[in-house]
């Protein structure tokens, strides 16, 4: 069970609005759109893959700009493991508990990671929180913690 291949097939990134005051929500949401067969050659042989196609959104509110990733995953696993992940999506359009983690893990990372850098690029806030460093006096401390 392993991802073999992740690709990106449509990027779109958009800011409306040049400034906003007040608060502003991030909402992050990943779905999986569809699951499929595909062969791919390793070479002499012919593998079985599951394609699994996704779209990644951040949505900030007020409406200032948004983003959206769709791409997919080559999963690689055993024969009727992915005949039975495909069925199973067909049926319930669910992803296997068992196979969900591995997929949604790498998807969030590196649709993350591109969504720090665009919205670096078109002035949106980061989509994910970024550390801070906070630099204090030493002695305003030792005050506190002597009191």
């Amino acid at each position: 069970m392993a991802i073999i291949g992740f690709n990106f097939e449509k990027i779109d990134a958009e800011r409306k609005k040049d400034s906003v005051k007040g608060k502003i929500d991030i909402k992050n949401n990943v779905a999986v759109t569809n699951i499929s067969k595909k062969d791919i050659k390793t070479g002499s042989n012919s593998q079985k893959v599951a394609r699994i196609t996704f779209d990644f959104n951040v949505n900030y509110e007020p409406k200032i700009g948004s983003m959206k990733f769709t791409g997919n995953i080559l999963y690689l696993s055993e024969s009727d493991k992915i005949d039975g992940l495909v069925k199973e999506f067909e049926k319930t359009k669910k992803v296997n508990q068992e196979v969900m983690p591995v997929v949604l893990n790498n998807i969030l990372n590196r649709c993350n990671i591109q969504a720090i850098i665009l919205s670096q690029q078109i002035n949106l806030p980061s989509p994910v929180p970024m550390p801070k460093v906070n630099i204090s006096n030493k002695k305003a401390q030792e005050k506190k913690q002597k009191k």
